[in-house]
């Protein structure tokens, strides 16, 4: 019995023995791992750093204490964990490491910014990874050799790993300025809680969330530094994808001109922002769809040219710095996509009382806003509220617009009109809808109803086909003389509708004004079709002179217009009357044999004059009628010589067309 007892003692003895003498060398073997992982980065040219090494075999923990990593680049970036645990780590095989659990404690990473301008450096208490797996050092050796590889080894090595999930609770990103330069606007500090992601793998994150983010922050106000503070709340990111980053670090990639996504969706919530001698703002959402980048218009190395040619903080740009800077954003512009953008609820504080807008809504490809809409705004000017519903600009380029705009960095120097003219193309359109404001002293405010102007097909610089919608009611100024009768029929407002439409069509060279419909509500209707033969293409020059000599090869073709009374002609007989003293019936009466008379007067050089003051007569004889009149030219009418006859004698113009008039219901 002693015998047995003795010799289960001995195993026991051996097999602690043996234990603790595996537990040794599976330390030795780890902190051996962990001196060659540090040793590649010193290779590299970096500085890095640890102090001691713990493994506890039967739970797989390891333990690092006091990490210090430092990069080769001046200034450089460091790294600093006072902590760093791994349980249950493992080794599914000899390049890769895993662990179901890592926490980092006291993390602190520091780096630049902005060059020669703000270092940040972010501080978490503790950054929690679930699920951990990935490569067990650096997967390659870092190429010093060639400008910006630790940029795209930091992409490799992170599509290498995999996790659940990585945490922190809190996060502190202190912005200070370079030693010797002056506060810098964005300087200060912006702490942020609750940050998770969710789902890593294959260089992808499913979730990205921060709870929340609160800031303080110097910003440039005028040539001032002033302390901005803000809160940001519940900001999500779906659906991250490393690979338009890497596609922008890859020289092959210079060439392609497909947009990558980086982002499924990324949404923000409420906002506000305020400054210790200005308005506080509020948003109370944003959302951005399908996010992405042209990896042609977006290298590195671009970026590092732009980032090059901008002047130090608070140095004005030259003109050259201000045309290249202008060029490289427009580039820049062209490389950014986002599918659909929408901010909601901006409201500011303001001296004559809150501004509001409801909504804000864009989408940017190619260099282009396809439409940048503002829903819902709400102001105050000092003589009253201001509403507008809607304001849209359509098809903004907004990349070309910098190129265009790097023409006018000459200070002192005027733009020329080719200049100004190159413009228009860069716009197709705006609208205005629901827009509501105090018209003058008086109290009816004005309201546009809507006004849609849209042009395109272009000519050179200058559109060849335009539209435009305006439907508004404005109070009638007591104080114009020309709206004197409308005053003395106790017409206070006036609604007007106007639709007007042209249009050239290269293969008959033809100029079309249709439609042509004004109205004045309550008054009369104007409609009208013209259209004009022989219109070349160079009319449409940005050279006036040019233009000038082709305009005389233009011709007049048919012209048809048509007055619908919508009370017009009894507010015109009334006012009539009442300058002639007589009654409305006896000022009819005196307006038919005028016409009679001026008609007798011009039969003999135009027999057709008789058919259009037969019409006119009819007109206003019977209210609530129309009046259509019908120009034909006879044979070829130079425009030119057609404006000359008018001004010098009308009626040999009208000799040149023929004339039918008709009047209905």
């Amino acid at each position: 019995m002693r015998k047995i007892l003795i010799g289960v003692i001995a195993a026991v003895v051996i097999a602690v023995a043996g234990a603790l003498g595996f537990q040794f060398y599976v330390q030795h073997r780890v902190v051996a791992e962990v001196d060659t992982a540090f040793a590649q980065i010193r290779a590299a040219g970096g500085k890095a750093s640890h102090g001691k090494v713990a493994f506890d075999l039967w739970t797989r923990t390891l333990t690092v204490a006091d990490i210090a990593v430092e990069s080769a680049e001046q200034p450089p970036t460091t790294v600093k964990i006072a902590r760093l645990t791994a349980r249950g780590i493992g080794q599914p095989d000899p390049n890769r490491f895993s662990a179901d659990s890592i926490d980092a404690e006291d993390v602190e990473v520091s780096a630049m910014l902005a060059p020669n301008a703000l270092r940040g450096t972010y501080r978490a208490p503790r950054i929690g990874i679930a699920a951990y797996s990935g490569p067990a050092g650096q997967i390659r050796p870092l190429d010093n050799s060639q400008p910006g590889d630790v940029y795209r080894l930091v992409v490799e090595q992170f599509s290498a790993i995999t996790a659940a999930s990585v945490s922190a609770p809190s996060l502190v990103l202190t912005m200070t300025p370079m030693a010797g330069t002056a506060p810098a606007g964005g300087s200060g500090e912006y702490a942020y809680a609750n940050l998770a992601m969710h789902d890593i793998r294959g260089g992808k994150i499913a979730t990205s969330t921060i709870g929340r983010t609160s800031l303080s922050a110097n910003i440039d106000v005028g040539g001032k530094i002033e302390k901005m503070t803000g809160e940001l709340s519940d900001a999500a990111f779906y659906d991250f994808d490393v690979a338009p980053v890497a596609a922008m670090l890859d020289p092959a990639r210079a060439k392609d001109d497909n947009y990558v996504r980086i982002y499924r969706q990324a949404k923000v919530g409420a906002y506000t922002i305020s400054l210790p001698n200005g308005p506080t703002s509020r948003l109370e959402g944003m959302t951005f769809d399908d996010i992405g980048i042209r990896p042609s218009r977006l290298q590195a190395p671009l970026l590092a040219a732009f980032l090059a040619a901008a002047p130090p903080p608070g140095v004005p740009p030259s003109p050259a710095q201000t045309r290249k800077l202008l060029e490289a954003m427009a580039g820049l512009y062209e490389g950014v996509r986002i599918g659909n953008a929408e901010t909601r609820g901006l409201s500011v504080n303001m001296p004559d009382g809150p501004f509001k807008i409801a909504a804000m809504r864009f989408n940017i490809e190619n260099g282009k806003v396809g439409e940048f809409a503002i829903e819902g705004v709400e102001g105050r000017s000092p003589q009253g509220p201001v509403k507008i519903g809607r304001f849209a600009l359509k098809s903004f380029d907004v990349a070309n617009m910098m190129r265009t705009a790097s023409d006018f960095a000459t200070p002192g120097q005027q733009p020329r009109p080719d200049q100004l003219l190159a413009l228009l193309p860069l716009l197709e359109g705006a609208e205005v809808t629901g827009f509501v404001a105090p018209y003058k002293d008086s109290t009816a405010p004005l309201n546009i109803e809507t006004v849609s102007l849209n042009w395109g097909q272009f000519v050179g610089p200058i559109p060849s086909k335009v539209h435009l919608i305006a439907k508004l009611t404005a109070p009638v100024d007591a104080s114009d003389p020309n709206l004197a009768t409308l005053i003395a029929a106790g017409i206070r407002s006036a609604a007007v509708n106007v639709d007007l439409g042209a249009a050239w069509a290269e293969g008959t060279h033809s100029f079309v004004l249709e439609p042509v419909v004004a109205e004045l509500g309550g008054v009369l209707n104007v409609s009208a079709r013209v259209s004009l033969g022989n219109v070349p293409r160079e009319v449409f020059s940005a050279n006036p002179l040019q233009a000038a000599v082709m305009a005389a090869q233009i011709e007049a073709g048919p012209l048809e217009i048509t007055l619908r009374d919508l009370g017009g002609v009894d507010l015109a007989l009334t006012q009539f009357a009442r300058m002639q003293n007589v009654n409305r019936q006896a000022a009819r009466q005196i307006l038919i044999d005028a016409i009679r008379a001026n008609a007798a007067a011009m039969v003999a050089a135009n027999p057709e004059v008789q058919t259009v003051a037969d019409a006119l007569i009819r007109f206003i004889s019977t209210p609530q009628g129309s009046l259509t009149i019908r120009l034909t030219p006879q044979g070829k009418v130079p425009m030119m010589e057609l404006i000359n006859a008018l001004k010098a004698y009308p009626m040999a113009a009208l000799a040149k067309f023929q004339i039918a008039a008709s009047t209905g219901l």
